[in-house]
């Protein structure tokens, strides 16, 4: 086998390798310049996540074609089909993935074969045909997080100490749960606008509130977050509070603080932080206790503060989807945990 598949390139590599001065243009320094500028925005085309995801799917493809005796380049549908049947019924005895795990795989692949300049075929037969035909027989309804609510996250809150730790994490759930924020948004937030090279967004305090502007996943976004009724409750004044005694007044707004919680760091949080924050004051609220505790840790995320706010927010849908930054209301509506049922009753409507 050759040196070229037993280390295919990375991500970086191969999209370095597309972006260049065609062959049949005469090279110059400003178009040198140019490249690298286009290799810059190349490389932030999908998030840090999407990234590190699509590197795992790559990386697992490789694995497996080696172990089969064959390459991962150029692609081949008919491969690619073996493939996601292997990973929908394991040959070797190792778990099943989940449809929707699969068909993150397939998106992952094209995506990294799309960055070195070659297609995979997702409607040929020898790969259609194989999903089709996974999806009818493994798929399931899909299992979303449960919603924190206003008394789960008032009781979350309070579990939190007032040291610096305890400041923050406090303006990290208040904030999230009010802004219906992702946990990539909420890391991802800086003091002012262009502070950081890595920001995705900043935040202008105001006295009724706070506005944030953020570059999301559908693009730029403003999100309100007005006060609460109460300082214990209020995100903003959380915010304000974390902002005076860390003394932040640049860069990253959520950083690391020292081991015993006493000093702000000045690295930016990573947002896995946020999942641990959730899973770790679920626990210590005592939320859910008629669940073990491994059931109650899967059952709540990062995610659940954004689908709290979509379920528990009494104002009309058309608001809260513009909050969340959702391109539909049916979006909106997969958030809602508590959404009122059979209000329109369509068999009343048409006369039985």
């Amino acid at each position: 086998m050759s040196a070229k598949a037993q280390h295919p390139k990375s991500i970086d590599d191969a999209a370095h390798d597309n972006i260049a001065v065609p062959a049949h243009v005469a090279g110059s320094g400003r178009l040198d310049r140019l490249v690298e500028t286009a290799r810059s925005y190349a490389e932030k085309s999908a998030s840090e996540n999407t990234l590190r995801a699509y590197a795992r799917d790559w990386a697992h493809f490789s694995r497996w074609c080696r172990l089969k005796g064959t390459e991962p380049l150029p692609p081949s549908p008919e491969m690619i089909g073996l493939y996601l049947a292997d990973l929908a019924a394991p040959s070797d005895g190792s778990p099943a993935l989940t449809v929707s795990t699969i068909d993150r795989r397939l998106s992952g692949l094209s995506w990294n074969y799309a960055q070195r300049g070659m297609t995979l075929d997702r409607r040929n037969r020898h790969v259609a045909a194989v999903l089709a035909g996974i999806k009818r027989e493994h798929a399931r309804p899909p299992v979303q997080k449960a919603a924190i609510l206003p008394q789960d996250i008032i009781a979350m809150v309070a579990t939190l100490p007032y040291d610096l730790r305890g400041l923050r994490d406090r303006a990290i759930l208040l904030l999230g749960y009010a802004g219906g924020l992702r946990r990539s948004e909420i890391v991802s937030l800086d003091v002012g606008k262009d502070d950081t090279p890595d920001s995705k967004g900043w935040i202008d305090l105001f006295e009724d509130g706070a506005l944030l502007m953020l570059n999301a996943k559908t693009g730029w976004r403003e999100v309100e977050i007005g006060r609460g009724s109460s300082d214990r409750t209020c995100p903003v004044h959380a915010l304000e509070q974390w902002l005076h005694f860390a003394r932040i007044e640049f860069g990253p707004i959520f950083v690391r603080t020292t081991r015993d919680g006493k000093r702000a760091l000045p690295a930016r949080l990573n947002d896995r932080h946020i999942a641990r924050l959730v899973k770790k004051t679920v626990l210590d609220a005592g939320l859910r206790p008629d669940l073990p505790e491994a059931e109650r840790l899967a059952l709540f995320s990062g995610h659940s503060l954004r689908a709290g706010l979509a379920s528990s927010a009494e104002v009309d849908e058309r608001h809260v989807q513009k909050h969340l930054g959702h391109a539909s209301a049916e979006m909106t509506r997969r958030y809602q945990r508590r959404r009122d049922r059979f209000r329109i009753n369509l068999t009343r409507a048409a006369g039985l």
